[in-house]
């Protein structure tokens, strides 16, 4: 894990972390808007079968656990995350450290946004074998887990992740 000096790194990585930032947070929010407009809440509508899409109130963190300690304590801690998250991803140099921590400032940012507007978070896409269900999740914590779950990985076995993140070159 490479370090440049700030501001050198914000004047060569700025426009690709706001970029991805932003992509996964315009598509959260226009999912999310989708399904407040066209999905009941609880309604399920069957896609395939293992996956539908519902409308279900997220008041907790992930898997709505501990939602009795009210919105205001988890708009606290989203403003913490992502001021940590920006602080950190404009020192690094790896394009896919920087790529990976995009995502997941573009998920909390998105999940932040329904904090603060709805009381909330939306939640829709359900996975599910028979009755078990994973608990409904959105776009913003896709890429919120598929990035962090990655950025570990490649931290954690820097070796066998980095042909996978290795950028191809074309013959």
């Amino acid at each position: 894990m490479k370090h440049l000096n700030i501001k050198d790194s914000l004047k060569r990585n700025g426009l690709f972390i706001s970029a991805v930032s932003l992509t996964v947070v315009v598509l959260d929010q226009v999912t999310k808007h989708l399904i407040e407009a066209y999905v009941r809440p609880y309604e399920a509508i069957k896609i395939l079968p293992v996956l539908q899409i519902v409308n279900v109130k997220n008041k907790g963190a992930a898997f709505s656990l501990f939602s009795s300690l009210g919105n205001d304590l988890f708009i606290i801690i989203s403003v913490i995350a992502i001021t940590f998250i920006a602080i950190y991803i404009i020192k690094l140099t790896q394009r896919s450290e920087i790529f990976l921590l995009s995502l997941v400032l573009g998920g909390a940012l998105g999940n932040f946004i329904d904090r603060l507007t709805l009381g909330h978070v939306v939640d829709f896409i359900d996975f599910h074998i028979g009755n078990l269900h994973w608990p409904a999740f959105n776009i913003a914590d896709s890429a919120l887990s598929i990035g962090l779950l990655l950025y570990i990985a490649i931290n954690l076995w820097p070796r066998r992740m980095s042909p996978l993140l290795a950028p191809r070159r074309c013959k």
